[in-house]
């Protein structure tokens, strides 16, 4: 069984008298250890099959098991336990709480799993020392870098050894140069047998990973590992 598993999955939603289907019969199966990039244009429904993926919403109609568990159909609470045991997130704006130490934001997952403090902080240590920041454990946001930033959100979505690391635009708030260094960290953690979903509109960081889907008008246009290779990467007007 796949880790990711999608059958004709739709969202609609309901705007006065119209009804607005963001997807459209979506179906996908993501293997465990891949390192897959879904891309598409604003507006193309690739933001609504983050949502639902990450749990974070559900469909109007479909089916989606993830790690053989059927989430499509689970409540608001049973969706929120998924998520802090199956699923780390990396969001482009870093989502870090700016009076608190590196270390305490790794720890933020585990404190909402009730893991004993002094496991926390081991945990979190390592999952820093992981992501090349074992100088900076105790600096708070505005004392790091942008990149250094991202490498505290990966770090903290790594710290449940989650099931799925789901990165939505990851690089989008950095340069050019700094996005290249975080992209080399998810290719390392790829390489040590993570499974990485990664959600962007540009080419360039799509090209790092082993599969591209793309979605367009709320259906799969294109699903093919071989879209990775240099000139096959079909261009995405945002």
């Amino acid at each position: 069984m796949p880790l990711i598993h999608t059958r004709d999955l739709w969202k609609t939603y309901r705007m006065g008298t119209e009804e607005v289907h963001a997807l459209r019969g979506v179906s996908v199966d993501i293997e465990r250890g891949e390192f897959v990039a879904i891309m598409g244009p604003s507006g193309s429904g690739k933001s609504t099959l983050m949502n639902l993926i990450g749990c974070l919403d559900t469909p109007t109609r479909g089916e989606y098991l993830l790690n053989d568990n059927d989430v499509s159909r689970m409540n608001d609470d049973d969706l929120a336990r998924v998520r802090n045991r199956e699923i780390g997130f990396v969001f482009q704006t870093f989502n870090l709480l700016p009076r608190a130490s590196a270390l305490h934001n790794v720890e933020l997952p585990l404190i909402y799993a009730g893991v004993p403090a002094a496991v926390r902080q081991e945990r979190a240590t390592a999952a820093l020392s992981l992501v090349e920041l074992d100088d900076r454990m105790n600096h708070r946001p505005n004392e790091l870098s942008g990149g250094q930033r991202q490498r505290v959100a990966i770090a903290r979505a790594l710290v449940n050894n989650p099931s799925l690391v789901l990165a939505d635009e990851p690089t989008g708030n950095l340069d050019s140069k700094t996005g290249i260094e975080i992209m080399a960290v998810f290719e390392g953690l790829h390489r040590a047998g993570n499974t990485i979903l990664l959600i962007t509109h540009e080419p360039d960081v799509a090209r790092h990973a082993h599969r591209v889907i793309q979605i367009k008008d709320g259906s799969v246009a294109l699903d093919n590992a071989e879209a990775t290779r240099p000139g096959t990467l079909q261009p995405v007007v945002p």
